[in-house]
């Protein structure tokens, strides 16, 4: 591969998580209203119907993010990346004229599978990654997915003021767009040399964790993946519902502090976090990226007025640089024949979380300002302080497991 093809082809990968994060972020802010619209009940029933739809999603990218790895492992990363962006921009128009909770249930089923090749996308990246790159190749794809969020969510609140159906046309055109530019400029890193047969029983989240956890270390980084995307996933579960139960604001201003958490976390994992791993190296920043979000989602549970929430978001993506670290550990212990079965044990990690988290972070939110007599809807945010708790106990409690 010569440089320019590695640059084009890096272009199209920082793209892809791009306009993933895009598509999310396009469709968040009109979410509460889409789901009453097609359901009717309450802003606490869409907020459940939303994690129900979100854990539907995940569980998706639980089961197929193993699968499309280690299928990019034996065919390569090329044709699974293309065909997914294909289907996803075929879901994403499904999605804009869906007219009941069950074709909407049908289309996350499907968006899925199809996000579930973020691994293929990662394998992409430690194919064509030198070891000591790996964290802050990783840390540009996070900046990329921040930057989505950033157009995503500003995108999305404004066409959602057109009407909840024109954000899913928006996602669907990019899609086709991105499908396009990557067919032209993405050439294949898998070679004989590091290809791997498919194995249907290492093609599943168990299976693949089982072979994976043998290596150095990983058992332990696997368990912090899950538990810290579980804490993370408050945001996505819950922002829309928290900010218009707490603040009263309109899916314009969720998408502009929205745009405002994606700025902060392009920012710190395109630049800030390679400055923090040559000066202290993959462990401190780890440990610095947990206590800081511990702090700043004790700081959301306080918090009461709108404008000093909005001024706040841009300080909370500061902790943004533990995922690319941590994936930078893991990528060093696994081989050159192992980049899409790791990714996709990570993908089924965060999935995992995302299976579980959305359910009870919204069912908190519901029961804290519905149920239980005690009004108090950041308590999602105090739940994940608490599993910040968590994450330092699991990355400190053996050492020798975690220090490069």
């Amino acid at each position: 591969m010569t440089p320019i093809q590695r640059k084009r082809a890096f272009l199209f990968i920082l793209m892809t998580l791009t306009l993933d994060a895009m598509g999310i972020g396009l469709i968040l802010p009109v979410m509460p209203d889409l789901i009453a619209e097609v359901n009717g009940g309450t802003i606490g029933t869409a907020a459940i119907w939303g994690g129900i739809l979100a854990t539907t999603f995940a569980v998706m990218q639980f089961i197929f993010g193993p699968v499309l790895g280690s299928l990019s492992d034996r065919f390569g990363r090329r044709p699974i990346l293309l065909i997914s962006l294909f289907v996803m921009t075929l879901d994403y128009l499904v999605m804009a004229v869906a007219g009941t909770i069950w074709l909407l249930f049908v289309t996350r089923v499907i968006g899925g599978i199809t996000a579930a090749t973020q691994s293929a996308a990662h394998a992409f990246i430690a194919d064509i990654s030198e070891p000591e790159e790996k964290s802050a190749n990783f840390g540009l794809l996070g900046a990329a997915f921040g930057l989505g969020f950033v157009l995503g969510p500003v995108i999305g609140g404004l066409l959602g003021e057109l009407g909840t159906r024109a954000p899913f046309y928006a996602a669907a055109a990019l899609g086709a767009i991105n499908l396009c530019f990557g067919y032209f400029v993405l050439p294949e890193t898998v070679t004989d040399r590091i290809r791997r047969p498919f194995s249907l029983r290492r093609a599943n989240p168990f299976g693949a964790f089982k072979a994976l956890s043998q290596l150095d270390g990983l058992r332990r980084l696997i368990l912090l993946v899950f538990l810290y995307e579980f804490a993370f996933i408050a945001y996505p579960a819950t922002w829309a519902y928290f900010t218009k139960e707490a603040f009263g604001w309109s899916p314009g201003m969720v998408g502009v502090s929205l745009a405002l958490f994606g700025i902060g976390m392009a920012f710190v994992q395109a630049v800030l976090i390679r400055i923090a791993l040559k000066h202290w190296g993959e462990r401190v920043t780890i440990i610095y990226g947990i206590a800081f979000n511990f702090l700043a989602f004790i700081a959301l549970t306080l918090i009461t007025n709108g404008w000093v929430a909005l001024a706040f978001i841009p300080l909370t993506s500061l902790g943004a640089v533990v995922n690319p670290a941590v994936q930078g550990l893991m990528s060093k212990r696994a081989g050159d024949d192992q980049q899409g079965e790791l990714q996709g044990v990570i993908s089924s990690a965060r999935s995992m979380a995302m299976i579980f988290s959305p359910l009870v972070m919204t069912q908190l939110f519901w029961a804290f300002t519905n149920e239980t007599g005690v009004y108090f809807p950041g308590a999602a945010f105090a739940l994940s302080a608490a599993i910040m708790i968590a994450c330092m106990i699991v990355f400190l409690g053996r050492k020798r497991t975690v220090v490069v």
